[in-house]
């Protein structure tokens, strides 16, 4: 991996990791190690904690598979690794803005057929929450899927809010986004 090339993604889109499959590593020490240094990266590089959270799940009987998409991470991370989060001072307003924008599939894990949900919080311009995680439940519909996921990120909105109230910070909800998208 010393001379491996750098990505700009972490993640083929498409790719649906499954634990069937007969392409096991015969050796999971290694994908184990790296796997759990990724889980302390992500404290600083939080754009990969779905990714890392996608092969942690894995960790018990890994395959082939798996092993490419923790290679991809390395590789997105090697391109990447000058670049971080920007904060930005705010305006001089009378009032803050909170924007939030949430999406869910549905059905994507091949294994349990739980959805998973993603969202991100903004107060002005600056990223103050993130969030993605799988479902608790089998959602029967797409639309199941996403009103679950945007429950959780209202959820997080108001509990926001309420801490910028309680500090005596005026705010106001200027947007909430959910991206819905259809699957055949």
């Amino acid at each position: 991996m010393a001379e491996a090339k750098g990505i700009t993604t972490p993640m083929v889109s498409s790719l649906k990791l499954s634990k069937f499959g007969t392409d096991t590593l015969p050796d999971a020490t290694e994908y184990r190690s790296i796997v759990g240094a990724l889980q302390y990266v992500i404290l600083i590089k939080t754009e990969i904690v779905f990714y890392v959270n996608k092969v942690c799940q894995f960790l018990a009987t890994p395959l082939l598979s798996h092993w490419q998409a923790v290679k991809r991470i390395l590789r997105y991370l090697l391109s990447t690794c000058l670049q971080g989060l920007l904060l930005q001072p705010s305006k001089a307003v009378s009032k803050f803005s909170i924007c939030a924008y949430n999406d869910s599939d549905w059905a994507s894990d091949l294994g349990d057929r739980r959805s998973t949900s993603g969202s991100c919080i903004f107060f002005s311009p600056n990223l103050v929450s993130w969030s993605a995680k799988k479902q608790p439940l089998v959602a029967r519909s797409i639309d199941e899927a996403e009103y679950r996921g945007l429950a959780h990120t209202t959820s997080d909105i108001f509990w926001i809010q309420s801490l910028l109230v309680e500090l005596k910070i005026p705010v106001t909800l200027l947007c909430s986004y959910v991206t819905m998208s259809m699957q055949l």
